[in-house]
């Protein structure tokens, strides 16, 4: 589809990063451009509230926020809002940061610094074409071919949430560094790992980490 000639103001956006600068000065150039700036947030919580109030086209989704990743805004915002699409625009490039986004729902990647080319990753988004950063789309593509050729893993079936920790589990990192990678607290992480261990009857942290290399999940 060609979004050269799609009337901006068609296309509502919310707005979602905890840096309120940023934040205002992407909703002025959006707004600038024609776009109809539907609501700004600055948490995943309010992401996911106003979205549920406002049902906008295209959600523009930090990595980094106080309560949460922008996988889970993306999750929470298409659950209170289906028909939404939402494009990333972090600082981060980091691989497991897009992968994970991706695969909450994202339907693209953008890299801030690469933030001269939203408007046209906009109108991308909002006509349902996925938008990366140029090298990203290719690591996605790889990582989920990776996963297609790939066994299932044997046992329960675990949360997204929980199968994350567990690989987090699995590559040594304790409890807090966990909390401060996912942005939880500490409780949380805990409460996920004690949750993990149950459904796949393991007795400890060592069983856990073995259980996800021999599953793939490391």
């Amino acid at each position: 589809m060609d979004t050269a000639n799609v009337d901006p103001a068609g296309i509502s956006v919310l707005v979602v990063d905890d840096h309120p600068m940023w934040r205002e000065a992407v909703a002025r150039d959006l707004e600038a451009r024609g776009f109809a700036v539907a609501g700004t947030a600055d948490s995943v919580a309010a992401a996911g509230r106003i979205a549920k109030a406002v049902q906008p086209g295209v959600v523009l989704m930090d990595m980094s926020l106080p309560d949460g990743n922008g996988a889970a805004g993306t999750a929470l915002v298409l659950e209170a809002a289906p028909k939404a699409q939402v494009l990333i625009l972090s600082a981060s490039d980091e691989r497991d940061d897009v992968v994970e986004a991706v695969k909450a729902g994202a339907c693209g990647y953008l890299v801030k610094s690469a933030s001269a080319e939203l408007v046209a990753a906009v109108h991308a988004t909002a006509a349902g074409q996925p938008v990366f950063t140029p090298g990203l789309a290719g690591l996605v593509l790889g990582e989920f071919r990776r996963m297609a050729a790939a066994p299932e893993p044997a046992g329960p079936a675990l949360t997204a949430r929980e199968t994350e920790v567990l690989r987090l589990v699995a590559k040594g990192l304790s409890a807090k560094q966990i909390a401060t990678r996912l942005h939880l607290s500490h409780r949380t992480v805990e409460n996920h790992v004690q949750a993990t261990l149950r459904k796949l009857q393991l007795g400890n942290r060592v069983e856990l980490a073995r259980y996800a290399l021999e599953n793939g999940l490391d």
